[in-house]
């Protein structure tokens, strides 16, 4: 069985109220992965997923360069191992 890992992204710039989150999720069901993403309270945009290294790196990509809005500016990103899921589908948490 393949290591799990949790990547924990930071996506900053333009990205709350212009459906950064849905687009996430959106992107979300192309890939492997669950977790979810979240607003932040000093105007950043969190996402944090789990699922296989290599499918966590092109779901990245996805948020940031492919799906994101053009007024992202960067995404800060940590990858962790992790023993299992901790989470069973990928949502919006408030």
């Amino acid at each position: 069985m393949p290591l799990m890992k949790q990547v924990r992204l930071v996506i900053t710039g333009r990205v709350q109220g212009v459906f950064y989150r849905a687009a996430v999720c959106d992107a979300a069901k192309g890939f492997d992965v669950t977790g979810y993403v979240k607003n932040l309270s000093d105007g950043t945009v969190e996402v944090v997923a789990e699922g296989e290294e290599e499918e966590l790196k092109r779901f990245a990509e996805a948020c940031f360069i492919n799906d994101g809005p053009r007024m992202a500016q960067s995404a800060e990103k940590e990858f962790t191992d992790i023993d299992k899921r901790e989470h069973t589908g990928f949502s919006v948490a408030y």
